[in-house]
Protein backbone atom coordinates (compact mmCIF):
# COMPACT_ATOMS: atom_id res chain seq x y z
CA UNK A 1 0.00 0.00 0.00
CA UNK A 2 1.46 3.35 -1.00
CA UNK A 3 1.20 6.52 1.03
CA UNK A 4 -1.51 8.90 -0.18
CA UNK A 5 -0.63 11.91 -2.29
CA UNK A 6 -1.81 15.13 -0.62
CA UNK A 7 -3.92 17.24 -2.97
CA UNK A 8 -5.43 20.63 -2.12
CA UNK A 9 -8.86 21.50 -3.48
CA UNK A 10 -9.93 25.15 -3.67
CA UNK A 11 -13.58 26.06 -3.45
CA UNK A 12 -14.38 29.60 -4.58
CA UNK A 13 -17.87 30.90 -3.94
CA UNK A 14 -19.04 34.20 -5.38
CA UNK A 15 -21.34 36.57 -3.49
CA UNK A 16 -24.30 35.19 -5.45
CA UNK A 17 -23.48 31.72 -4.09
CA UNK A 18 -22.09 30.26 -7.33
CA UNK A 19 -19.16 27.84 -6.99
CA UNK A 20 -16.29 27.65 -9.49
CA UNK A 21 -15.55 24.34 -11.21
CA UNK A 22 -12.96 23.55 -13.85
CA UNK A 23 -12.85 20.87 -16.53
CA UNK A 24 -9.70 18.74 -16.69
CA UNK A 25 -7.93 19.47 -19.98
CA UNK A 26 -6.92 16.94 -22.63
CA UNK A 27 -3.75 15.06 -21.80
CA UNK A 28 -4.50 14.79 -18.07
CA UNK A 29 -5.87 11.79 -16.23
CA UNK A 30 -9.68 12.04 -16.21
CA UNK A 31 -9.66 14.60 -19.05
CA UNK A 32 -13.14 16.06 -19.51
CA UNK A 33 -14.16 15.50 -15.88
CA UNK A 34 -15.23 18.48 -13.77
CA UNK A 35 -13.51 19.29 -10.50
CA UNK A 36 -12.71 22.09 -8.12
CA UNK A 37 -9.33 23.68 -8.90
CA UNK A 38 -6.22 22.62 -7.00
CA UNK A 39 -3.34 20.20 -7.15
CA UNK A 40 -0.57 18.31 -5.42
CA UNK A 41 1.13 19.58 -2.28
CA UNK A 42 4.90 19.70 -2.84
CA UNK A 43 7.12 18.07 -0.16
CA UNK A 44 8.45 21.44 1.05
CA UNK A 45 5.14 23.31 1.41
CA UNK A 46 2.13 23.47 3.66
CA UNK A 47 -1.33 22.70 2.33
CA UNK A 48 -2.24 26.38 2.66
CA UNK A 49 0.80 27.46 0.61
CA UNK A 50 0.02 24.78 -1.99
CA UNK A 51 -3.52 26.11 -2.32
CA UNK A 52 -2.23 29.63 -3.01
CA UNK A 53 0.34 28.33 -5.54
CA UNK A 54 -2.01 25.92 -7.31
CA UNK A 55 -4.86 28.41 -7.71
CA UNK A 56 -2.46 31.02 -9.08
CA UNK A 57 -1.03 28.51 -11.58
CA UNK A 58 -4.33 26.93 -12.55
CA UNK A 59 -6.90 29.75 -12.57
CA UNK A 60 -4.73 32.89 -12.13
CA UNK A 61 -6.20 34.10 -8.84
CA UNK A 62 -4.38 35.08 -5.68
CA UNK A 63 -6.01 33.51 -2.63
CA UNK A 64 -6.14 35.55 0.55
CA UNK A 65 -7.99 34.18 3.55
CA UNK A 66 -8.85 30.48 3.45
CA UNK A 67 -10.67 28.04 5.70
CA UNK A 68 -10.21 24.27 5.89
CA UNK A 69 -13.37 22.38 4.98
CA UNK A 70 -12.94 18.60 4.72
CA UNK A 71 -10.45 15.79 4.38
CA UNK A 72 -11.19 12.83 2.16
CA UNK A 73 -9.08 9.88 1.06
CA UNK A 74 -9.87 8.20 -2.23
CA UNK A 75 -8.31 5.28 -4.09
CA UNK A 76 -8.21 5.76 -7.84
CA UNK A 77 -6.80 3.02 -10.08
CA UNK A 78 -3.72 5.18 -10.70
CA UNK A 79 -3.25 6.81 -7.26
CA UNK A 80 -4.26 6.97 -3.61
CA UNK A 81 -5.05 10.63 -2.82
CA UNK A 82 -5.79 12.56 0.34
CA UNK A 83 -7.94 15.54 -0.65
CA UNK A 84 -7.78 18.63 1.53
CA UNK A 85 -10.80 20.80 0.70
CA UNK A 86 -10.37 24.51 1.47
CA UNK A 87 -12.76 27.43 1.08
CA UNK A 88 -11.08 30.44 -0.53
CA UNK A 89 -12.83 33.15 1.49
CA UNK A 90 -11.36 35.91 -0.61
CA UNK A 91 -9.23 36.14 -3.71
CA UNK A 92 -7.88 38.72 -6.15
CA UNK A 93 -8.12 38.43 -9.91
CA UNK A 94 -10.64 37.14 -12.42
CA UNK A 95 -10.56 33.33 -12.64
CA UNK A 96 -9.47 32.09 -16.06
CA UNK A 97 -8.32 28.73 -17.40
CA UNK A 98 -4.57 29.35 -17.24
CA UNK A 99 -3.98 25.78 -18.51
CA UNK A 100 -6.60 26.02 -21.25
CA UNK A 101 -9.31 24.37 -19.16
CA UNK A 102 -12.96 25.42 -19.21
CA UNK A 103 -14.47 27.14 -16.17
CA UNK A 104 -18.06 27.07 -14.96
CA UNK A 105 -19.80 28.88 -12.12
CA UNK A 106 -22.49 26.61 -10.65
CA UNK A 107 -25.32 28.31 -8.75
CA UNK A 108 -27.11 26.72 -5.79
CA UNK A 109 -29.95 24.66 -7.18
CA UNK A 110 -28.24 24.12 -10.56
CA UNK A 111 -27.28 20.62 -11.63
CA UNK A 112 -23.59 19.80 -11.31
CA UNK A 113 -21.75 19.50 -14.61
CA UNK A 114 -21.18 15.93 -15.75
CA UNK A 115 -18.99 13.99 -15.22
CA UNK A 116 -17.49 15.06 -11.87
CA UNK A 117 -14.31 13.45 -10.50
CA UNK A 118 -15.34 10.37 -8.49
CA UNK A 119 -13.68 11.46 -5.24
CA UNK A 120 -15.72 14.67 -5.17
CA UNK A 121 -19.15 13.15 -5.82
CA UNK A 122 -19.90 12.18 -2.17
CA UNK A 123 -19.35 15.79 -1.07
CA UNK A 124 -21.36 17.63 -3.71
CA UNK A 125 -24.50 18.20 -1.65
CA UNK A 126 -22.44 19.27 1.37
CA UNK A 127 -20.35 21.67 -0.71
CA UNK A 128 -23.33 23.33 -2.37
CA UNK A 129 -25.16 23.99 0.89
CA UNK A 130 -22.15 24.83 3.10
CA UNK A 131 -21.69 28.41 4.23
CA UNK A 132 -18.07 29.24 5.01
Amino acid sequence: MTDPIDVVVGMLRRKDGALLMTCRPEGKTYAGFWEFPGGKVEPHESAEAALVRELKEEIDVTVGQQKFGWLLEHHYAHAHVRLLFFWALDWAGQPRGAEGQRLLWVHPGDAWPYPVLPATVPFLSNIKSYTA
